[in-house]
């Protein structure tokens, strides 16, 4: 049974290995080797573990911590969205964002944006998010990488 709950301070290290998994198993031939080591070096420490106070949410399956999700408030901005790789395919990216989308319109937002990673646009694009353009996204430990920016109405 998937489940989605709020992280606690407790999860940043297994959220952090979440992300740094499916990064280096999903992003393969959208970035460059360099760029994956650098985007997931480090640890939770390392200023991850401060979104845990955001809407910070992990999908469980039995209990086990295999998917996240985060929606930032103050910039309506959906994000850290990332699924284990063996339980990659399974429909448990767009569970997740769409229990984002749900919160983000009982909080009163009426749009939310993101910034797709490359190989993500055309996922996102299938829940209706829109937007072709390329930007940079900077991450806060100054690596930049390639993304596109999107946005979709909530209704």
């Amino acid at each position: 049974m998937f489940e989605i709950r709020r992280a606690t301070p407790d999860d940043a290290q297994i959220a952090f290995d979440i992300r740094r998994l499916a990064i280096r198993h999903q992003c393969i031939g959208a970035y460059s080797e360099q760029q994956m080591l650098d985007w997931t070096r480090g640890s939770a420490e390392d200023g991850y573990d401060t979104l845990m106070a955001k809407h910070f949410y992990l999908g469980c399956v039995d209990g086990e911590a295999v998917a996240t999700g985060m929606l930032d408030l103050q910039h309506r901005e959906i994000g850290a969205i990332f699924i284990l790789p063996d339980f990659m395919q399974r429909g448990l990216g767009q569970r997740v964002l769409y229990f984002l989308e749900s919160l983000a319109r009982e909080l009163g937002l009426t749009e939310v944006c993101l910034d797709a990673t490359l190989n993500a646009a055309d996922f996102y694009r299938r829940c209706g998010y829109v937007g072709e353009g390329s930007a940079i996204y900077q991450s806060p430990s100054g690596l930049q990488l390639a993304c596109v920016p999107m946005v979709k109405a909530l209704r």
